[in-house]
């Protein structure tokens, strides 16, 4: 019967040691709203970057801590929105008059550029 307590023990020991090992290793809470940029959005984002800082490795760190600070203030459904906008914003005539003319259009342009202006504080 001790033999039998000390298997409990020691099951019990090691359940406990795993479930304390995997929830130390998960993420934290909201973690996925707070990294929802696909890998993919924020490598074009620092090439993008690069190209227009310099290709060094000192430009790699900042434009990636640029989108990284990006990424902490506007959601990536909201990025993607601005630059959407931004993007037709520089077609001429009625189609880039119809983006300009809109308030949902200057409010995520403006947010888009609030973060890229606290990005460029915290990064450059």
């Amino acid at each position: 019967m001790l033999s039998m307590t000390r298997r409990s023990w020691k099951a019990s020991i090691t359940s406990a040691i795993i479930s304390l090992s995997i929830s130390s290793f998960s993420p934290p809470s909201g973690a996925a709203e707070i990294n929802d940029y696909p890998t993919s959005a924020r490598a074009d984002y620092v090439f993008a970057c690069m190209k227009a800082n310099a290709e060094t490795h000192q430009a790699l760190e900042r434009c990636s801590c640029s989108i990284d600070v990006i990424a902490s203030l506007i959601p990536y459904e909201r990025y993607v929105d601005a630059e959407t906008v931004m993007s037709m914003l520089q077609t001429p005539g009625n189609l880039g008059n119809m983006f300009r003319a809109t308030e949902f259009s200057k409010k995520v342009v403006d947010d888009l550029r609030r973060a890229q202006a606290e990005a460029e504080i915290r990064c450059f």
